[in-house]
């Protein structure tokens, strides 16, 4: 398979340890070798056969500089695990719309250079794959890079809550244009919510009946700031209907983001509360927390997404793919279990 030409649209964390991902796995011979990712090789591909063609952001720290510089920039705060060459990749220029909140503008500065042309900047570049690593409010702009992508004839990734793939409008957008789609809302490989819906299906299947449940995640970061500012009831709504999903029956299900503290960084704090009652109706709790940094959780799925994608693209596959939506993200056209999830991402790739 040829490299994976891939164009990001924001220049964040999630971005910088992508970025970072990737150089880090190019040293790495062995597939024995790749601790932290799930699938080493998919369809041929490595790590190192994804090739960043083109970034867009709009803050002036980012915008004209190297892709290696701009990861580094603040507001970013990822950990660096790897020193970035120069890429040759010049930040462009893309327009604000709805990209910034009311919470965020202390944070961002508004680069006040002209807009540039995205499709012209898509076409010039090769990119075939367009990754949204838009902030999770920013539904006009995430609209508008879906339609660049169709103008350019890019397949979409979305990994934002901002409905595209799950929205039949959309999906059948892409489906006409012969373009693959998935989305929405990317998954974490140590998330929260698959950690409580894994916990709540190995309860039922052991014959447990819950009760009630919650999950609440507190996070620093630039996306934790525009979460609470713009997009925490849709997050909460996506969250709980995921949770929700791995029981086979309906019961108390709250699950999603509460609150913002800076000094945790990229860190993210989760908290799980499950009761329920089990043999002769004795009740059992589970009162839990665990610690995750959210840019280099979204690494090893977007490297499977963005692989799958490009194998999608040589079966010239159109529309919502539905086999990576289920397998990647929290929000896809049709939910189903992990397990039947994991299944069909493996059948697609065989």
């Amino acid at each position: 398979m040829p490299k994976v030409k891939v164009a990001l649209i924001g220049v964040g964390n999630c971005a910088s340890s992508f970025i970072q991902g990737i150089k880090y796995y190019s040293k790495i011979e062995k597939a024995e070798d790749s601790v932290g990712l799930r699938n080493p090789s998919i369809a041929g591909m490595n790590p190192g056969d994804i090739e960043v063609v083109a970034a867009i952001d709009v803050d002036e720290r980012k915008v004209g500089k190297d892709l290696s510089e701009a990861i580094f920039a603040e507001p970013n705060n990822a950990p660096k695990v790897a020193d970035v060459s120069v890429c040759g990749v010049k930040v462009a220029k893309g327009p604000l719309l709805d990209g910034v909140g009311e919470s965020t503008k202390a944070l961002i500065k508004v680069s006040d250079a002209q807009d540039e042309d995205v499709q012209k900047i898509l076409k010039a570049s090769s990119a075939e794959v367009i990754i949204n690593l838009l902030p999770s409010g920013a539904v006009k702009a995430t609209q508008y890079y879906a339609r660049q992508a169709l103008q350019a004839g890019c397949a979409f990734i979305n990994a934002t809550p901002t409905f595209i793939a799950s929205d039949p409008v959309w999906a059948k957008k892409f489906g006409q244009a012969g373009l693959p789609l998935v989305g929405d809302d990317l998954v974490d490989q140590v998330g929260s919510t698959a950690l409580h819906k894994t916990l709540l299906k190995l309860l039922s299947d052991n014959g447990v009946h819950i009760t009630e449940t919650y999950q609440l995640d507190v996070g620093g970061g630039t996306e934790s700031v525009d979460t609470m500012d713009r997009s925490r009831d849709t997050k909460r709504s996506i969250k709980t209907e995921s949770v929700s999903s791995s029981l086979p029956y309906k019961t108390e299900v709250v699950a999603g983001s509460t609150d913002y503290v800076d000094f945790l960084e990229n860190k993210r704090d989760s908290y799980f509360w499950i009761s329920g009652v089990y043999f002769c109706n004795t009740p059992m709790r589970i009162d839990l927390k665990f610690q995750t940094v959210d840019a280099p959780n979204a690494g090893s799925v977007l490297f499977d997404v963005v692989r799958a994608v490009k194998l999608a693209l040589t079966k010239k596959q159109n529309g919502p793919v539905e086999a990576i939506c289920e397998y990647g993200f929290k929000h896809p056209p049709k939910f189903v279990s992990l397990d039947i999830a994991e299944k069909q991402f493996k059948d697609f790739l065989a």
